[in-house]
């Protein structure tokens, strides 16, 4: 038994709240995706298994849909809105992200649909918001990345190249990780009340918190941040962070010590390396590592002695990453509880060991192809709340048999 286990979800099909529905039905929901007539555009986007294009080859529509029955209904018709309404008597939950008005001009928005189903937890994901001034306002992912700020924090400390957009669909991913904890939350709330309820999830908003300090600086300081080349914006001058491993491998150096701990750690581990006696700013690293001279980040650039503090704590990363193999400064700093990262290719990351490890490679049948293909695995571990990939993702109307019968 998986954590969702006994519930139904009736996702829409569009590509903005694909990851949604997967999350919920890995997490072993029974999601039943509707598409319309002839298929989601979505079923075309590539790259296409043995680079052949066509609808059941989407390697996109492969992995954000595992887990999911599927069906098509035409919901511009009398018959598709009964059969819709019929599903939705029995479901726990619709998410949808359907244009702004499109619903309620169907008769088939969160007040009908309560009407009928008092403890439905209807999630609806646009740009904007339902109410916003903007709703109707059409977007993408890459002006939805950019509109809401984060673009702006992502690029090279040369600023004379533009900034640098998020992998293809960030913006999306954000918003459909929001939905999902509100639905789980929403979930929670009706076990305790048996009322169901509608979850207005704006993309924008979802995306612009993914901003950290970005927006904060601007609305509390007025200053604007400045990108950092592997590393935090910020709107002062920061360490660089990635390094030449000796193997040729670049990496971030990690996130530098600011507990007397942790400049203690990261001291030891520059004489384990035999690098003290080329590295005078060690004595920084002994400063820092006493509780009564160790500085708060808070001063850096404000006072020399702990700017130079922790500014050692950078130097001292870089030049132990200098002189050794990248991923054995990975497991290095990890053990030291170090954060740091190897600059991967996806295909590299896909094939470390540390994902392995985490079984972040599942095998997933597909029985039409008498074969089975290594997918992504859970984003998470709980240990007490068992996640899997239940099935490869719905061929166009392969269950309506299933659901409706003939």
């Amino acid at each position: 038994m998986t954590a969702l286990t006994g519930f139904k979800v009736i996702e829409l099909a569009r590509e903005p709240i694909a990851l949604a529905g997967k999350l919920l039905g890995d997490m072993g929901a029974d999601v039943l995706l509707v598409e319309p007539p002839g298929g989601d555009p979505a079923r075309m986007i590539p790259p296409f298994f043995e680079d052949v294009p066509g609808p059941e080859n989407s390697l996109w529509w492969w992995h954000h849909h595992t887990s999911k029955r599927g069906i098509c209904l035409d919901l511009d018709s009398d018959e598709g809105r009964e059969r819709f309404l019929a599903l939705i008597a029995d479901a726990d939950m619709l998410i949808e992200s359907e244009p702004a008005g499109r619903l309620a001009a169907l008769g088939i928005d969160h007040d009908d649909l309560l009407r009928l189903q008092p403890e439905l937890i209807h999630v609806s994901i646009t740009p904007f918001g339902r109410a916003s001034a903007n709703a109707a306002v059409p977007m993408t992912d890459l002006t939805l990345m950019a509109g809401a700020g984060s673009v702006w924090s992502c690029g090279y400390d040369d600023h004379s190249l533009p900034p640098v957009r998020a992998s293809d669909g960030q913006g999306y991913y954000t918003a459909c990780h929001y939905a999902v904890m509100a639905a789980l939350t929403a979930l929670i709330h009706r076990l305790a009340t048996g009322k169901g309820q509608f979850l207005d999830v704006s993309m924008h908003q979802a995306t612009n918190v993914s901003t950290e300090g970005g927006s904060y600086n601007w609305l509390v300081a007025k200053e604007t941040v400045l990108r950092k080349t592997g590393r935090h914006a910020s709107s002062f001058p920061t360490s660089e962070s990635q390094v030449l491993c000796r193997d040729g491998i670049w990496l971030c150096s990690g996130v530098p010590p600011r507990t007397p701990n942790e400049f203690g750690r990261l001291l030891e581990w520059v004489r384990e390396c035999g690098l003290e006696e080329q590295f005078p700013e060690a004595v920084f690293l002994e400063m820092g590592a006493q509780p009564e001279t160790c500085p708060s980040i808070a001063d850096i650039g404000i006072k020399d002695e702990a700017t130079a503090i922790f500014s050692a704590g950078r130097d001292a990363l870089v030049l132990i990453a200098e002189s050794m193999d990248a991923y054995d400064f990975f497991v290095g700093s990890q053990s030291r509880n170090i954060p740091s990262g190897i600059i991967y290719a996806p295909e590299e990351a896909f094939e470390d060991p540390h994902f392995k490890a985490r079984g972040c490679q599942v095998e997933v049948g597909h029985p039409e192809l008498g074969r089975s293909f290594r997918y992504p695995g859970a984003p998470y571990a709980m240990g007490a709340s068992p996640w899997r990939i239940s099935r490869r993702a719905p061929r166009l109307g392969e269950h309506e048999a299933e659901i409706f019968g003939g």
